[in-house]
């Protein structure tokens, strides 16, 4: 999946910082998950890991593909193959209500809305595979992992069909191509590494006591917050029936704010993550455009790092921006690691 800020082309560099700057790491704690692409990259080095993010869509993907080491089987359902069934079954043979359909309702044009995230054959189904696997698993046919996997799987499906630039922020005046192709969920991977790994879906305050060989945070680097950009996931994770406003049909997401997208917090946030952090060594994705400046973020790392333990590694990276990557001179994508030092 797309994310803003998404450290998918970056994820051998910071397994490098890690293998070589912590070699007796062990359990690594990803406190600002995402998409979940840094998290999966550890466990498949065989690193146990800590997984949170606050925002709800985030956890159900790490729920599924960082929690699980096994593909769940469905026992309780007598289906040969469930993923191709949600794929190829008539939406009128799955356990949907169309009045409660809330994308259909919302982000198609198909009933009154003029919003044009998705077609409605792609809304509705979208809707129709939602609620059957809630009926599946109020009904006791699913568990808990299996309720994850699917409804993880149905998350990353839907932005392949989605008529959106990358983000849902805003929806395209014109149906793009991809909008024509029938929704399909595809199998998630899942990666067996043997260990105990636990995903959250809290405030990164309420992650930190948590004891860690090293804590990875990858915050937001500038005042786009990120729940805006990806509500329509967000309330298909939840499917909460959420009151929605403006052009966009946008979600209250005021009780959600980072403290690290504002120019006039930032820099606590970061002194609260250093101080706090329960880890032997704590690693900061940033970029040298962000908030807060290299200098700055420099000087509190090496507050709380032990003496000579501090490190900053600078990688040229691509910078979000709609459809096209801008691999604009300057933009740096930069990894600030320290050894905490003991009180």
């Amino acid at each position: 999946m797309r994310f803003i800020g998404g450290k998918s082309l970056l994820t051998d560099e910071i397994y490098n910082v890690i293998r070589e700057n912590a070699p007796d790491a062990e359990t690594i704690t990803d406190v600002f998950a995402g998409s979940g692409a840094v998290s999966l990259a550890i466990k498949k080095r065989n690193f146990r890991v800590i997984s949170n993010d606050f925002l709800y869509f985030s956890y159900v993907l790490s729920r599924a593909t960082i929690s699980l080491n096994k593909t769940p089987t469905f026992d309780g359902l007598d289906l040969p193959n469930i993923i191709d069934f949600l794929n190829t079954a008539p939406t009128d043979k799955l356990n949907y209500n169309r009045q409660t359909a809330f994308v259909y309702n919302n982000y198609s044009p198909g009933n009154g809305s003029e919003r044009m995230y998705f077609q409605p054959e792609n809304a509705l189904r979208i809707d129709a595979v939602r609620q059957q696997i809630q009926t599946w698993y109020k009904a006791g046919n699913i568990n808990e992992n299996e309720y994850f996997y699917l409804l993880a799987t149905l998350i990353a499906s839907i932005p392949y069909v989605a008529n959106i630039t990358g983000i849902f922020a805003a929806y395209l005046k014109y149906w793009d191509a991809r909008t024509y192709k029938k929704l399909e969920l595809r199998p998630l991977e899942i990666y067996d590494n043997h260990k105990k790994n636990i995903c959250f879906n809290k405030d990164f305050s309420e992650i930190l006591p948590c004891k860690t060989d090293v804590l990875y945070a990858d915050p937001p680097y500038n005042s786009r917050e990120y729940l805006p950009n990806y509500h329509i996931l967000e309330t298909v994770a939840k499917y909460d029936n959420p009151t929605i406003t403006g052009i966009t049909g946008m979600r209250d997401y005021s009780g959600q704010k980072s403290i690290f997208c504002k120019k006039n917090t930032v820099v606590d946030a970061f002194l609260y993550l250093l101080k706090n952090a329960n880890a032997r060594y704590i690693m900061i994705s940033y970029n040298n455009e962000g908030l807060i400046s290299t200098e700055q973020l420099t000087d509190l790392c090496k507050m709380y790092a032990a003496n000579g333990s501090f490190k900053l590694f600078e990688f040229p990276y691509r910078r979000y921006k709609n459809k096209i990557p801008n691999n604009k001179k300057g933009l740096r994508e930069q990894i600030y690691f320290l050894q905490k030092r003991t009180q």
